[in-house]
């Protein structure tokens, strides 16, 4: 298959970039990283995560960063929500799209959310129905679809199991995680073409960690299978506090600089991005974890 000629980065930096920063992050600054993100083109910029402050500190003051915030009509501020609750606090905020997670390892869902896959699943029903009768999108995670910390592989049936039940529930998108960036093309092309019978590749995403450096690689194999929507997070923020080894996600100006070089239109200006990855690194005390260039 073809190149598209346009795929869209789903900037997740502000939340899963952070959630797993040690170091507290000033309100004040995530709003200025979320505008600043915005103001560079992307129309997606995933701002927080209506967690227990308990469970991921970092993300205590979903609330504030949400009415901090000078939201663009052109731009989608998605937030994650684990449950009812997170929900009711999320719709309190104005959120207008959330997103829900599940795993395509029974391991890594008990250590992640603390249940099966099963009865994530039960969780996710009613969050549905209040994002129904809001009309609010849903956006849908699936961690571990190539290896898990805990199983080693995972089988493509399995993560096209997930997928599928979270698209049938109502998610408007699926975004596919190698959540500990062990996945090589090969595998990553074994999973698409499982994930891809059951939901079509428009209502899919790519979600990538660079722990061995073939992120770019993948995330190449899936837009040569009709991915056009793609997870990054500015200046390769991340992690996973229930991923042990995860290195960071993959670096938003990395993928922007392989699809610009690739004529891949992305509607965001890379040396924008490249300042704010210095702007949030330097909060941080440490250098942009990028590549601007690829093999």
């Amino acid at each position: 298959m073809m190149l598209p000629k346009y795929v869209q980065i789903y900037e997740v930096g502000p939340r899963d970039g952070l959630q797993n920063e040690s170091q507290v992050i000033a309100t004040s600054v995530k709003i200025e990283l979320i505008e600043r993100l915005a103001n560079a083109g992307f129309t997606h910029v995933e701002a927080t995560s209506f967690v227990s402050p308990k469970a991921v500190p970092q993300m205590a003051d979903h609330a504030e960063v949400m009415a901090g915030i000078k939201r663009k009509k052109s731009v989608v501020y998605p937030v994650l929500v684990p449950n009812v609750r997170g929900m009711e606090a999320a719709l309190k905020a104005g959120a207008q799209t959330v997103a829900v997670f599940a795993a395509a390892s029974e391991s890594f869902s008990l250590k992640n959310i603390n249940c099966s896959i099963k009865e994530s699943f039960a969780r996710f029903t009613p969050i549905m129905e209040m994002a129904q009768k809001a009309s609010v999108p849903v956006r849908g995670y699936v961690s571990c679809v190539v290896g898990c910390p805990y199983e080693g592989d995972i089988a493509p049936s399995a993560v096209a199991k997930v997928a599928s039940t979270l698209y049938e529930a109502g998610c408007y998108e699926i975004s596919l995680g190698d959540t500990i960036g062990v996945g090589t093309p090969e595998q990553v092309c074994s999973m698409l073409e499982a994930v891809i019978k059951v939901v079509p590749a428009e209502h899919l995403a790519l979600h990538f960690h660079d722990t061995h450096g073939r992120a770019l690689e993948n995330i190449r194999v899936g837009l040569k299978m009709g991915i056009q929507v793609i997870d990054a997070s500015v200046a390769g923020l991340g992690g996973c506090p229930y991923a042990p080894g995860a290195s960071g996600n993959v670096a938003s100006e990395s993928v922007l600089s392989m699809l610009h070089e690739l004529g891949i239109k992305t509607g965001i200006d890379l040396a924008d991005v490249i300042d704010i990855g210095q702007f949030i690194s330097s909060h941080l005390g440490r250098l942009p974890n990028t590549q601007t260039t690829h093999s």
